[in-house]
């Protein structure tokens, strides 16, 4: 099951994330949070584990409208959000990877019809934000 939007950009990693920021901020989404996943290895389970994960950031981006529509219709939802945007490249990789849970991952579950409007409109926005990328899709 693919549950992820993603695309490969040649850009450096720190080009990658800003240019995602960019890309995500032009579809209405504003960055609510931020995991530097290398980071956190790095603190908590050493060198190694950080080299091994390698450049990895969480973005998590969160379109107000869209969101309050999907509470609105199901307040569970917000176990979901914000909309997790991952850009990662390990040491040996050419190519940056950006990917975004698909939002018709919301759709398996729950039956609200307003959900899958939510669902259909957040994932043109993230299509058109990761298009915008220029990489090739994966």
């Amino acid at each position: 099951m693919t549950y992820t939007l993603a695309t490969a950009v040649s850009l450096p990693w720190a080009e990658a994330v800003e240019r995602t920021r960019e890309a995500l901020a032009a579809q209405g989404f504003g960055i609510l949070t931020e995991i530097n996943v290398r980071s956190i290895f790095k603190a908590k389970l050493g060198a190694e584990a950080a080299d091994a994960v390698g450049d990895y950031v969480i973005l998590g981006a969160c379109n107000p409208a869209l969101a309050s529509r999907a509470l609105a219709a199901e307040p569970e939802m917000g176990a979901l959000l914000p909309c997790n945007v991952v850009v990662r490249r390990n040491g040996s990789a050419e190519a940056t990877t950006v990917e975004a849970i698909d939002p018709q991952t919301m759709v398996q579950l729950s039956s609200a019809p307003s959900v899958k409007e939510v669902a259909d409109d957040a994932g043109s926005r993230l299509r058109k934000a990761l298009a915008s990328l220029g990489g090739t899709g994966e």
